[in-house]
């Protein structure tokens, strides 16, 4: 890592862009399991996944199978997604989740008819380099 570093530093990329806020920084993947507030939320059982790209975001519950999907909210810094489903009496079941930066990390709020939950979220560990070198 310290090579890598070096060699950062030395192509003239500020190994102080590694703690860059989420706010100045948002694009990449983030990660971060569901605490549910309130209601039945299956989705708290495994970590989920915010992909977060220059114009669209797509958020996954638990890595599950459903993707929310949306756009960046502008300057505002917030990200918001979501997608509609059909239950099993043909009514809508509608899936939302919003996030904000916060410090180094996103603080997301996922909401069913059925659940509420939040959720902070971080960039993996083992892609931090990846996402310094745009990979």
């Amino acid at each position: 890592m310290g090579v890598a570093l070096s060699i950062l530093s030395s192509a003239g990329i500020s190994t102080a862009r590694a703690a860059a806020s989420a706010a100045d920084d948002p694009i990449g993947i983030w990660t971060g399991t569901l605490v549910a507030d309130r209601g039945i939320c299956p989705e708290t059982r495994a970590p989920s996944t915010l992909q977060i790209g220059t114009r669209r975001i797509a958020f996954t519950p638990a890595d599950g199978s459903q993707t929310l999907r949306g756009t960046r909210d502008g300057p505002q810094g917030i990200f918001h997604a979501q997608l509609v489903l059909s239950d099993m009496n043909h009514k809508p079941f509608p899936m939302v989740f919003e996030a904000r930066p916060s410090g180094d990390t996103m603080s997301g709020t996922y909401g069913t008819p059925r659940c509420r939950a939040h959720v902070v979220m971080t960039r993996p560990g083992s892609n931090a380099l990846s996402h310094f070198l745009g990979h």
